[in-house]
């Protein structure tokens, strides 16, 4: 498996794709991060043409074991992001 790209190569490949400088994609990349942590954040969810639909979905109170004790414990109802990968993006990787 190869190594994720880092925000470095990331916001490097963006600047190539735009045609701009660094600075630009970094600011770019980084509004585009602070609209998705807001918006999921609110309980909204963002689809990104292509790529998928980042959402938040609450999950009920539920009985969990610990796995060192064997313990029984209670677990209240929480939060969690998912991503709904775009059927676009599998097709990509599987050809």
């Amino acid at each position: 498996m190869a190594k994720p790209m880092t925000k470095t190569q990331l916001v490097a490949a963006l600047a190539e794709e735009m045609g701009s400088d660094k600075k630009t994609a970094g600011a770019a990349l980084d509004g585009i991060v602070a609209l998705i942590t807001k918006e999921v954040g609110g309980g909204g969810a963002v689809t990104l043409p292509g790529v998928g639909k980042i959402y938040c979905r609450e999950r009920p109170a539920r009985m969990v074991r610990n796995p060192a004790t064997g313990e029984q414990i209670k677990k209240p109802a929480d939060k969690v992001v998912k991503m709904t990968i775009a059927k676009a993006l599998k097709d990509s990787v599987n050809d």
